[in-house]
This record gives structure tokens, sequence and C-alpha cells, in this order.
């Protein structure tokens, strides 16, 4: 057994670096976090200085046992987890279990990080061993603990005042606030009309065209014109004053610089993958984990390919600067190399986890030299961070922007305005990507003829367009992370995260690639901004960012900084769980009166989504529902398509004997023939489908159902069935999975039930809940150990009478034990 054992996080890196410290180390990955909070009350003890009871993560406990089986022959332990605060409370909890354990004494125990997976970075970082940072671990656990204590407390509240199995988290409520107000912003808007005017000239040369600066001796904006008759008088009147030409009454040339934009952080990568590559936040930290461990590549070997992905630096080291400058002499000559390097601010106030920016771990491995040895995801993303990396050490690139003024009659003039690239610098190898254009945007490369004052340009034509301002956009991924970092909320390392459990929760949907917020979403973030408005406030969340950062830098304690939240949250908790209404919480609309009964019709927040109801709880009658379909809002539907909810079901005709109808239920869309029932394609529509179409549908499922049972045996309930991917067995309570190189129909019974008792597993119900195994049979017992058994019968009865008399003092603690089940319910989701 090697002397020395260094863990890591990951396999694929335990495997890489294990070549490069060779054999007097055992290399060991802990598979990410190997303890949680426990999933119950009290992980986090606010009576006693915030005290947090862990438990192993089931799923890691395998990798534990591993690591403290080496643990107990090596001499050294190296904790080589992530250079992050995760990473440091992932080594403290690995200590603090092998120290439980008795495995530490009289052993060396050492931390060290690695930024980048290169061989001569492993080597430099093992010469330089530190103790395990108590700063970034007390941040850490702040930060577990705010969040378990804000979902613990507050998701109950959701769950009674809004819908059950809600869940409402200290970072991403702020976020979802953010999609939900935009989205109000867009129902809101009111669009205005406005009119622009252009000339389109004829010069010798190239035709270009200008845009109308001043009409009638006045500034000519956005909203002077608004209408189709002021625009096509204006127009008139340009053209009767130009008789024909306009006049160049200025030329002004300007050359400026375009500095490159530094290499990237976390944050801006993620942005920049959105916008170029199309990537999602979760996808890009995924390739670039990848990037980050290591790639084979070729003779090589297995090495990284980028500096670790977590960071909020712009800052690059001294060899990486060295190596970039000779890259970009070599490649794109002296020219395109500045004097000297070309260094960036970096936001973050976080010093303690500024490393250094995300870049190649060697610029000479060009993109085109790797590219055959990477998938396409990690091909496209590897070259986006080398040539942002190398650019941002280019010159500035040198604009030249030529503006001209021409004149129609002495009232009215226009500017035409185009940019070339004089030297394109920086630009040779990267240019930043953007939202959204800009006129200069479409000024640039854009080069008019040459012209000076006094010339007369020959007009084409004068036209006016019709325009309307456009409610904002909503949120893009990269938009959202822009938008969180711009405000301070979250940290670069937990917007995928922060994103992925908005999608997850269903608070919020992707559309055309945008965020759009549920009905459920928009409950939830309307509920927590009216009754825990400094809990979603923007600046709030920010500033305990900030002082969560002071924590890892050794400024603050953690503790006061808890204490401080904790008193006022739980106050507030208790007060909203007794005095918030819940038909307020949920937003309920009411929409008008149904023409047909006089009652009241509203849009409401239910166990299933939003649904429309005509009367009310109060009448005679009960109330009728209808669900809301696809696409439609209860923050925005209309009295008359509410009413067309209520159409269904739909009764089709008679088709084999039976009534044909269609209605939804709470699995959506679905025709129904006597007992059977079918889903609807996402092409059919319930309120328009036919007769026939239904019935194609019912026996399209009917004919699946047929031929579902490929064979059956005599005596046993085992079958091979055709399922939706692809045959299994099957005996009712477990399936089986059947070998890809055996034919289904060719299995005999024998083969079948050894297969079972390989292979099966309990079935999964509708909701993912696995069916339980049936209980194994009882085995016979001999005589007296049936006699034993009804003599503790006996003595249990009598315990039972005893028992009686403390039934009525237990009824009292059942409301008390029903909370704590919902509490514990809770804690899984918080």
């Amino acid at each position: 057994m090697a002397k020395n054992l260094l863990i890591v996080e990951s396999p694929a890196k335990a495997k890489t670096i294990n070549k490069y410290l060779g054999k007097d180390f055992t290399v060991l990955a802990s598979y990410g976090h190997v303890r949680d909070l426990v999933p119950k009350e009290g992980a986090v003890d606010p009576d006693h200085g915030f005290a947090m009871r862990y438990d192993l993560i089931e799923k890691n406990e395998k990798h534990v046992d591993a690591i403290a089986k080496a643990a107990k022959s090596a001499d050294s332990l190296f904790l080589a987890t992530d250079p992050d605060r995760e990473g440091e409370a992932i080594s403290w909890h690995i200590a603090e279990i092998l120290k439980e354990r008795g495995l530490l004494k009289d052993k060396a125990l050492h931390r060290v990080v690695f930024t980048e997976i290169t061989p001569r970075a492993i080597r430099e970082a093992m010469t330089q061993p530190r103790s395990i940072a108590t700063p970034l671990v007390d941040a850490q656990q702040a930060r577990r603990a705010l969040d378990y204590l804000v979902g613990f407390n507050l998701s109950p509240v959701l769950w009674r005042k809004v819908q059950r199995g809600l869940s409402a988290g200290r970072v991403q409520s702020p976020a979802l606030r953010m999609i939900v107000e935009r989205e109000e912003e867009i129902e809101a808007f009111i669009a205005r009309e406005y009119w622009s005017i252009e000339a389109e000239l004829a010069h010798p040369s190239q035709t270009f065209t200008a845009k109308l600066t001043k009409l009638d001796g006045k500034k000519f904006e956005q909203f002077t014109v608004t209408d189709g008759d002021t625009a096509e008088s204006a127009r008139q009147r340009i053209l009767k004053s130009a008789g024909g030409a306009l006049h160049v009454t200025d030329v002004a040339s300007k050359e400026r610089k375009r500095r490159p934009a530094p290499p990237f952080t976390t944050s801006t990568l993620q942005q920049e993958a959105a916008r170029k590559l199309g990537f999602t936040t979760k996808r890009t930290m995924q390739v670039a984990q990848k990037l980050y461990e290591g790639v084979a590549i070729g003779e090589e070997g297995t090495v990284g390919l980028i500096s670790y992905m977590r960071t909020d630096s712009v800052h690059l080291s001294a060899e990486a600067l060295s190596e970039m400058r000779d890259v970009i002499a070599r490649d794109f000559g002296t020219r395109a190399l500045p004097d000297k390097p070309n260094f960036y601010q970096t936001k973050s106030k976080n010093a303690q986890e500024a490393h250094e920016a995300v870049r190649p771990t060697s610029a000479l491995r060009t993109p085109s030299q790797v590219a055959r040895f990477l998938n396409d995801d990690e091909r496209r993303l590897y070259d986006l961070i080398w040539k942002r990396a190398v650019a941002s050490q280019m010159v500035p690139a040198t604009l030249n922007t030529v503006s001209v003024d021409l004149a129609a009659g002495s009232e009215h003039s226009f500017r035409a305005s185009g940019t070339t690239v004089v030297d394109p610098g920086f630009l040779a190898v990267y240019e930043e990507g953007k939202d959204t254009k800009t006129a200069d945007d479409e000024d640039e490369g854009r080069k008019l003829p040459a012209m000076k004052p006094g010339e007369r340009i020959p007009l084409d034509r004068v036209h006016a367009d019709q325009h309307f301002t456009q409610p904002p956009p909503r949120f893009t991924e990269a938009a959202l992370v822009k938008a969180l970092e711009e405000y301070g909320i979250g940290r670069p390392s937990t917007y995928a995260s922060i994103i992925q459990t908005l999608l997850f929760r269903k608070y919020v949907e992707m559309e055309s690639r945008s965020f759009r917020p549920t009905d459920v979403g928009r409950a939830v973030s309307k509920f927590l901004s009216s009754h825990f408005t400094r809990y979603v406030d923007y600046d709030f969340t920010a500033k305990l960012e900030d002082e969560l950062d002071a924590v890892s830098r050794g400024e603050e304690d953690w503790v006061p900084l808890m204490e401080k939240f904790w008193g006022p949250f739980k106050e507030l908790v208790e007060d909203k769980t007794e005095s918030v209404d819940r038909s307020e919480a949920t937003g309920a609309r009411e929409l008008g009166t149904d023409p047909k009964s006089g009652k009241p019709v509203s849009v409401r927040l239910g166990r299933y989504g939003p649904y429309a109801q005509i009367g009310t709880a109060e009448d005679e009658d009960k109330p009728t529902f209808a669900s809301l379909r696809p696409g439609q809002s209860m923050h925005t539907i209309a009295l008359p398509d509410a009413l067309e909810l209520f159409k269904l079901p739909r009764k089709l005709g008679e088709n084999d004997g039976h009534e044909v109808s269609v209605g939804i239920g709470r699995f959506g869309a679905f025709a129904k023939r006597g007992s059977v029932y079918a889903s609807l394609k996402k092409e059919d529509d319930p309120y328009t489908i036919d007769l026939a179409r239904a019935v194609f549908l019912i026996e399209e499922k009917e004919e699946i159902a047929r031929n579902r049972i490929i064979k059956s045996f005599d005596g046993s309930d085992i079958q091979v069935l055709n399922g939706r991917y692809g045959p299994y067995i099957s005996d009712g309570k477990l399936n089986g999975r059947i070998p890809k190189d055996r034919e289904p129909a060719s299995l005999t019974l024998e083969e079948v039930q050894k297969l079972m008792e390989e292979t099966g597993k309990p079935m999964r119900g509708r909701f993912g809940k696995k069916v339980a195994k049936k209980a194994p049979a009882k085995a016979v017992k001999a005589p007296a150990e049936k006699a034993a058994k009804k003599t503790v019968k006996k003595a249990a009865k009598k315990t039972a009478k005893k028992a009686g008399a403390k039934k009525a003092s237990k009824k009292a603690t059942k409301k008390t034990a029903a909370k704590k089940v919902v509490k514990k319910a809770v804690a899984g989701k918080a």
C-alpha cells in the first residue's frame, strides 16, 4: 500500500492525478460531498450556537469506507478537493469523519489545491500544503445553515397557504421575483406608435441611407411623429425642400480604440456560452468540468485543458501571460502584441476565492490541435475559452467612424454614419457577443463613400416607416445570470443550480429560450414578496452574500451573522402562519358573471394547478370547475376564454355501442369510449377534435395493449412484455431485464424465472413509487416456538389494557406529531 493517500472529488480527476504522482500515492475520489444535514427537524439548532447535525450521504458511504480503509495504512493524507468553499467544506467533512473513526492519530494531514490538472501544477501544489481554511468552512456551513432554516421553516407556510409540495429558497426566491416582475412589466406594457424617416441617396460610387435628425428646424426624436398622416406630411415637406438632392454640410471622422474583454470568469463564461453556443448554464458547467478534470490528448496522455472554472477573478498568472504572448507573436505577428501584458480589475471583493480567470492551461494547445480529441460540446467550449483568453492579451482594435450631415433645404437634415476597422487587433481572434444590437452595431462594417462639405448628393427617395415600442424581453439564461451578478445575488458557482431548481419546481418554464413564470411560480413569488418582503429583497440578499464573503475572508464570525438573521425571520414565519388568508395567497381573481347561471366566474390555484370556477362554496349547488389549458395563465385569462373551458367534457357521438367523449383530467386531455381512455396527442385540441380522430386514438391504444404480451407461461405469473423502452419480463410485482443478445419470444419458463431472480426489481407506480416486494413465505415453526409465541401475545394483551388508560393523553399529542411529520417531509425539499 502506498505511504500517501490523496483525496479528490471526482474519479476522473483521481485517475489523471494518480498517473502524475506515481506509486508512492494512492488517489481516491469522494464523489462530491460525503455528509449533509440530517433531513429532519433539529438538524440546525439555533438555541445552541446553530450546532449542525450531519449524516453520511447514503450513495457515498462506500466511497467514504474506501477512503477510511486506505487511511489506516497511509502515513500522510492530502486533501485535494476543489479550490472553493464547497471543496474546503468537503475536505473538512472527510477529516472529521476520519477523526471520529480514530484514523488520524500520528498521521500528517495536509490540504492542497489544484487550480489546473497538469503535471506542473500538481507538482507545484504538492510543495505548498496548508491547513484546512476554517473561514472558508465556516462560510460554507453558514450558507448551508441559512438555506436549511429558510427552506425548512418557510416551505411549510407555502404548503398551507399556496399549494402542497412547494419550497422556498433563500437565493432562488429573489431570482424568481426577477422573472415574475419582468413578466408583469410585459403584461402591463402599452405599445406606442412612432415613425422613422430615412433618405436613400444615390452617390456615384455607392448608394447609402441616412436617418432624419432634424425636422422643421427642430431635433427629430423617437416620438416626434406618431401617426401615418403626420409622417406622410413630413415626407412631402422634405421632398419639396430637397429638390432632388441633399447637400453635405459636415463630415466628421473620428478614430477610436476598442479594448478586448477580460478573460472569462464563471459568470461571463456562462453568459457567452449561452449567447454564442446556445448552452444552458448547467451544460456549460458540465462541459467545463470535463475540460478541467482532463482529456486524453494522444501521446501526451490525460491532461486538464482549462484552469478551475469556478472563479470570480480575471487575473492571469505570469506564466500563462508569457505563454499567451508567445502564441500571439507567433500566430498573429508582433504588431498584435502590446508592449506589456493587459491587466484587468477583478470586481469580486472576495479575494479568498479569486484565483485565476478561466483560461487554457497551455495557450500552445490551440483549438485546432486538440479538436480531434474532443467531442463537439468540448471542442466548441474550449475554442471559446482559448480565444477569449488569448484575445484579452492583444492590442486594441482601431476603428474609424465617419459621420456625414446632409441638409434638405434649411429646415431638415439627415445623418449617415459608418464605422470601418483600421486595425483589427484582438478582433482577429475574438469579439464579445451581445444580447441586443445598438445603432452603433448597425453602422459597424458599413463604409460610406468619400464626401466633402458642399457636395450635392442625388436623392433617390424618402421613406417613412411605422414602428411600435416593444415590451422588455423575458430573461434568457445569459440575461438572468448577468442580472443576478449585477445585483450581487448568489455567486457564479450557484447560478446553474438556482436555474435548475426553478425549472425543477416548475416555477418557471422555458419558452423560446426565455423564462416564463408559471402560475404556481407567480403565486409563490407574490406570497413571498407580500409577506416576506425583506427576504426576497435584492439589496438584503446581496448584503447577506457580502457578509458570507466576509466570513470566508475571516473578517466576521458566522454565528452572530446567523443570530442576526434567525430572530426576525422566525418571528415573521410564526406570525404569517396564523395571519395570512389562503385565497389572498394564491392570487384568486374574479373575472365576471356566467351569463347562463348568473354566478361569479373566478380563477384559482388548486392542488393540481390553475383552474376556473363557476359559483362559490357558499352556494346551495356545488361550484363547477375546469382546468386551464396549456399556455393559459390565471393572471391573464379573460372571461370569454374561461367560459370556453366549461364546454368540456364534449360528447362526440357513438361508436361500437358506446358513447365517445373528450375531456381534460389530471394528466391532460383524453378521449373516452366506454371504460377505455386514450391520451390526446400534442397536436390534438379537445375543443375541436372530431369523432373519427378520437376513435382512432382509442383503437390505437387498444392495439398497443393487445400487442403488449410477447409470451406467457402456463402456471406462472411471469410474462414477456413489450414496454416503452423495449421488451422486459414481469410478474405483476417485479420487473426484470432481458439480455440484449436474447430474442424475447424464444425465452423459456426456466430462463425467465432465473432472470427474475437475478434482475427483478419492484415495479414503479404512476407516481414513481416502488411497489412493495411480496413478503417471503413464513417458515413452519416448531411446537415449542409456537407455544413461546402464545405466551408473548398474552403478555402483550395485558400491557395493552394498562396502556388504555393513557390513550386520552396521547390524543392531545397527535396534532404535534402530525406537524413533525410535515416538517420531516419538507426537510427533504428545503
